[in-house]
């Protein structure tokens, strides 16, 4: 068994209030773990934060709902694809073109957060799709193309500070199509994609976990509530997936998938100190 994900004290422990309340159905009495997400949902309530993302973004920022109404706390969650204006204490987002070209991503974001009035974002993140990985997919690249990115950003705004997201996975392709493919000496869907997802991943923990805030969502979406990880092993290596039991689809977060990442999620953004982040060593 693997160490389970940071904070993940926060999954397990709610995981049956959260369930039930992704179901719709009763919850469990108040406890501590109740009082930490109305704390965080206070945390976040006063921030000003600006997220590009596509479609699991918006699956964490409807499980973030869900969170916000099961905590008693309104959230200011405002669309603000079509012209960057929101008031402070909103958690604003956008959807940056395109899927599948993550660097057109990257442009679109940049662009979107320099016609930001100045002060009017706290914390800043883009989240890529999994779509945006494929098996010809340059993760060191891409990789270096994101850090020159946000260094940039960073150095125009240096009072904001840039939560760094991992890039969300999917399942690997099973049953009869997946065996004939291996008969045929081709690879099932999904095994490439993720193995580039994990080696950007990689990059990014390597150069900012424990030197700015990292939301792990691919270590989320692996991780199951006993803390064992869902894995799958391709060429002699070993990586993660995203676990069935939180997706429908193979791809987007289910309801339990989307409470599981947006509780994470909320955990990381109301844990950003606010102070301008000190210059990072090269």
């Amino acid at each position: 068994m693997e160490p389970a994900v940071p904070g993940s004290d926060l999954i397990a422990g709610t995981l049956v209030g959260l369930v039930a309340a992704a179901l719709g159905a009763p919850t469990p009495a108040v406890d501590g773990t109740d009082v930490r997400l109305r704390e965080d949902l206070e945390a976040l309530s006063r921030r000003a934060v600006i997220f590009g993302h596509q479609s699991v973004g918006m699956n964490i920022l409807d499980g973030l709902a869900q969170l916000s109404s099961r905590g008693g706390v309104p959230l200011r969650i405002v669309d603000v694809s079509a012209g960057p204006a929101a008031p402070p204490g909103t958690l604003a987002h956008l959807f940056v073109p395109e899927n599948g070209k993550p660097i057109t991503k990257l442009s679109s974001f940049a662009r979107a957060l320099d016609s930001f009035p100045p002060g009017g974002a706290d914390i800043a993140l883009i989240k890529f799709c999994y779509v945006d990985f494929e098996p010809s997919t340059d993760p060191v690249a891409l990789f270096s193309r994101y850090e020159e990115t946000v260094a940039r950003l960073q150095a125009a705004s240096p009072e904001k500070r840039f939560v760094h997201v991992t890039a969300p996975l999917s399942t690997v392709q099973g049953g009869p199509k997946a065996w004939v493919k291996r008969l045929l000496g081709r690879t099932p869907h999904g095994l490439a994609e993720n193995a580039r997802r994990e080696e950007y991943n990689a990059l990014l923990r390597k150069a900012y976990a424990g030197r700015a805030p990292v939301f792990d969502l691919a270590r989320v979406e692996s991780t199951l509530p006993d803390g064992t990880r869902s894995t799958t092993t391709w060429n002699g290596r070993t990586f993660p997936v995203l676990a069935a039991p939180y997706t429908d689809d193979d791809g987007h977060l289910n309801q339990v998938g989307r409470i599981l990442a947006a509780r994470e999620f909320l955990a990381v953004l109301a844990s950003v100190p606010l102070d301008p982040p000190a210059p990072r060593a090269r």
